[in-house]
């Protein structure tokens, strides 16, 4: 939890900024509480940031929201995820919307090996949750973290089975963690915590307004390996996740239906599209996944006795010290020019020493 965690707050809350301008602004001025201290002229003339933009946030002024956020976060042992800081799901690393702040209340590992999400429609039938019944005992032995997003229908079957299972089951929330929506699910989000967890990028106070859903869908698609779809309409809120994986190059598979239900309609669509593919079991994902052969994780191994030079031992301890590191706070951080620091980073990288991640972020090996 970064020391300047009132200041991130308050970058969400900041009008017309942005996850993605927020990324960009620490990425440049080093830390949200920078950001604030920047004079207007420097903001201003940043590249997507502007007039207005850099007023927004020189009259921002609700520094109080922060704290009083602050005090939940506090009271209730919420875990705060920053963006690029280690336990920051490293899925969603790779979307290029991330979202700088997560809040998670729950014991699951956000970064287990093998994440599926499992989405479809609040008014599912009974082969809908017979499907979503197959797919997830399918998935069990090979301890598959199921996401969903705590919502009626195939959502809270799918949390419902998971635990049943004894599978981790973790639901994105549309709202902040000071409250349970539908109410219907209190009692099965309380068992989500014990076995799993809640996930939301909203703070307290936030109602599950209709906006928001959609903002919630691209962490559902995110975060995991696949998503899978099982009875939706063509309009459904399903299909915009869909839609969200394909565009964050995720696996997408759906389950196929009736072509006289509306409810299969969206996962007919998806499958004829070849924007999912068809599935009809959790085997077929296992196998699609290629995790039935479970291989070992090769990791590259570092050369042995490297010799560094002054510049990449500097860069080696930053990366030590703060973990995932974006490049421009490498510049600042380690006082170098960017010639000197772009040098480092290569010749680490060619010894294995570290790795790039997308969004100019990079970390040790």
């Amino acid at each position: 939890m970064p020391t300047d965690l009132v200041h991130h707050i308050a970058l969400t809350m900041v009008p017309h900024i942005g996850d993605i301008h927020a990324r960009e602004l620490i990425g440049y001025f080093g830390n949200a509480e920078n950001i604030f201290k920047a004079r207007k002229s420097d903001l201003d003339k940043l590249p997507g940031i502007g007039e207005v933009r850099a007023r927004s946030i020189k009259e921002f002024k609700d520094f109080k929201r922060a704290e009083e956020e602050m005090r939940f976060i506090e009271k209730f042992k919420i875990e705060v995820l920053v963006l690029g800081a280690p336990g920051y799901p490293k899925r969603l690393l790779n979307c290029y919307d991330a979202p700088l702040l997560l809040y998670f209340r729950g014991k699951a590992d956000l970064n287990a090996e093998k994440i599926v999400s499992i989405i479809g429609t609040r008014n599912n039938t009974d082969y809908g949750k017979e499907s979503a019944r197959e797919i997830i005992e399918d998935l069990a032995p090979y301890k598959v973290l199921i996401v969903s997003g705590l919502a009626y229908g195939v959502d809270s079957i799918a949390h419902k089975l998971a635990l049943k299972q004894d599978l981790p089951t973790v639901g994105i929330l549309a709202h902040g963690l000071d409250r349970i929506y539908p109410d219907e699910n209190k009692t099965l989000a309380r068992e989500m915590i014990m076995n799993g967890g809640l996930l939301t990028d909203f703070m307290t106070k936030t109602k599950p307004d209709k906006q928001n859903f959609p903002k919630r869908n691209r962490i559902v698609a995110g975060i995991s390996d696949a998503t899978v779809v099982i009875e939706t309409s063509l309009k459904g809120g399903s299909m915009i996740t869909a839609e969200l994986a394909n565009s964050y190059n995720k696996d997408v598979f759906a389950v196929p239906g009736k072509i006289s239900d509306t409810r299969s309609e969206g996962c007919n669509y998806l499958i004829r599209t070849n924007k999912a593919a068809l599935v009809s079991s959790g085997k077929d994902i296992i196998d699609f996944m290629n995790w039935n052969q479970l291989p070992l994780k090769h990791q590259p191994q570092r050369e042995l006795f490297v010799e560094l030079t002054p510049d990449e031992k500097v860069i080696v301890q930053i990366l030590r010290q703060y973990g995932i590191t974006h490049i421009d706070e490498l510049y600042v951080k380690s006082g170098l020019r960017s010639s000197a620091v772009a040098a480092a980073i290569l010749n680490l990288e060619l010894q294995n020493v570290l790795t790039s991640l997308p969004g100019k972020l990079y970390k040790l090996l």
